[in-house]
């Protein structure tokens, strides 16, 4: 072989070690109707928002409330773009959230993730706790430094330890704990928990048995109305809790029960088959932020993720002798929620508002829906 040669695969080999290769975490995302590059301008803009938001010890929070739930929520977006905390656009912003969850004041001893020092959180830190756990777990798998990742590995640990302890005895959770809270319990704050214990089984964190278990069976319980479990599938709502069961159902907490059935692995349970019908029945559901539906960002944040669970053929998995019309599909779905999104963003900022929680929120929920064909984090993938 040539001189020549050999200096030639040097050089190739020289450039293919500086130039990377595209990554399957930047997939392209697609919406029938609307303009590829307008779509990810859309993404890129609703980003850059939440950078900015960021504070410089790491955090997010919304008008100075809900540091740990805003952090837990924000960085989840950013990891839904693509980056890690290894590598990516946005990989030293999710390494700064890292790092504020896991400084001391906010990683207790008693394995909570939050600090109940601060006014607005001592009254509900289960929701920062859930989302923060589900965060963390999702940035296991990336961590390679090796005294880091032991340090997640034992938050995580506790964490997932501490939700067993703080579920009341019907398998529910409260704002607070079941000890602190007198046993109380309701369908919001049961959500986070059994997805950030999906989270951290998925990350190969040993998840306290029957955990999820006892939260679904909570969920079953506030299903209203109640079903016999046997003959035709009707619809059921799920309630705000268990002393609400006369009432309707909440599209918003029946959208998360729904996706907590998919992150259970519960492809073919009778209670999600209930839920979807509820769902389907709420025109609303295939709008987006302009339309105000009631909870729409939180509502959107769940049900997007169920209908991209579904896909475009699991509906008639569900029900086989449905209708053409009646199917509920993510390419549906995405037409009409994605370019409502559009013409409801903030044309300055990049934000999308409506909620009392703030843009933050909102911004964080929206994009979470809009990169879900992304697919980069086990959590949010068929």
């Amino acid at each position: 072989m040539s001189m020549r040669t050999i200096l030639g695969i040097v050089v190739v080999a020289v450039v293919l070690m500086l130039c990377p290769v595209p990554s399957a975490r930047s997939a392209e995302i697609t919406c029938e109707g609307m303009d590829t590059k307008e779509l990810h301008d859309m993404i890129e803009r609703g980003l850059a928002y939440l950078v900015r938001q960021q504070r410089p010890d790491g955090h997010w929070d919304a008008q100075g409330m809900y540091p740990t739930t805003m952090t837990g929520l924000c960085g989840m977006a950013l990891l839904m773009e693509g980056s890690t905390i290894r590598e990516g656009k946005y990989a030293d912003n999710i390494r700064k959230a890292v790092d504020w969850l896991l400084a001391p004041g906010r990683t207790q001893s008693s394995g909570l993730i939050g600090n109940t020092k601060i006014p607005n959180e001592a009254v509900q830190y289960l929701y920062g706790h859930g989302y923060a756990t589900m965060f963390l777990a999702c940035i296991y798998g990336e961590e390679d430094d090796g005294d880091r990742r032991k340090r997640l590995e034992e938050v995580l640990v506790k964490a997932s330890k501490y939700s067993r302890d703080a579920q009341t005895n019907r398998g529910g959770y409260g704002y607070v704990s079941a000890k602190d809270s007198g046993n109380f319990d309701e369908g919001s704050c049961t959500v986070p928990q059994v997805q950030a214990m999906r989270a951290c089984r998925n990350a190969g964190i040993v998840v306290p048995v029957d955990l999820i278990k006892d939260a679904m069976k909570y969920l079953h319980d506030s299903t209203s109305p109640p079903d016999s479990g046997a003959g035709e599938i009707k619809p059921g709502g799920v309630v705000y809790n268990l002393t609400h069961l006369g009432d309707p159902g909440s599209p918003a907490l029946t959208a998360a029960a729904m996706c907590c059935g998919f992150s259970a692995g519960q492809y073919d349970n009778r209670d999600v088959k209930r839920w979807i019908k509820f769902l389907q029945q709420q025109p609303g559901l295939m709008k987006g932020g302009a339309g105000r539906f009631g909870h729409d960002e939180y509502t959107h944040y769940y049900f997007g993720q169920c209908v991209y669970f579904l896909g475009d053929d699991g509906y008639e998995k569900f029900f086989p002798d449905c209708k053409e019309n009646e199917k509920l599909t993510w390419s549906a779905y995405k037409k009409v929620a994605f370019k409502d999104l559009l013409n409801s963003q903030n044309k300055v900022d990049g934000s999308w508002s409506g909620a009392k929680v703030g843009p933050i929120f909102c911004t964080a929920c929206y994009l979470s829906v809009l990169q879900m064909d992304k697919a980069v984090l086990p959590l949010y993938q068929r």
